[in-house]
């Protein structure tokens, strides 16, 4: 395991040593759940977001999940260099490339043209959720790296 200042720490200490951190994270994924919004198009997100961020443990976490779902499994390999393969739907490309942009925000401003692309594949409705879905896992991905929490069997 990495060492990380103050670790190692697990999601367990968390969950039991902020709980109402943890309680808000979680509740923000259930609302993203409650909108609709397809879980496998989410899963697939938090899985692309989590490769970026180098996140073992959402990586661990979210394979599972997706897998569990009934993900594809050549979409879950190939999710590192989506735009290289014709698997994903018009819709699962512009959530990942918006997903992309977001989390390298800092980096690269969001340019009007994946306004664009995310405009013409998602209702407004979904942007929103689709947005608080990839704000939700960035910051999981900086809570779970940092402290670099063991990836979940």
């Amino acid at each position: 395991m990495t060492d990380v200042p103050h670790g190692p720490f697990a999601y367990e200490d968390f969950a039991k040593g902020l709980p109402a951190a943890h309680a808000a994270l979680i509740a923000l994924g259930k609302a993203v759940d409650e909108t609709g919004l397809e879980k496998l198009l989410t899963e697939l997100v938090k899985l692309r977001v989590s490769q970026i961020n180098g996140c073992a443990f959402c990586l661990g976490f979210h394979l599972n999940l997706a897998r569990k779902l009934g993900l594809d499994g050549r979409k879950l390999d190939l999710v590192a260099a989506w735009r290289e393969v014709d698997l994903y739907s018009p819709r699962e490309r512009a959530a990942l490339a918006w997903a992309e942009r977001l989390t390298l925000q800092a980096r690269l401003p969001v340019p009007p043209a994946d306004a664009a692309e995310i405009e013409a594949a998602f209702s407004k409705s979904e942007i929103l959720a689709l947005t608080v879905s990839i704000a939700t896992i960035n910051a999981w991905n900086r809570i779970a790296g940092a402290l670099a929490f063991p990836p979940p069997a």
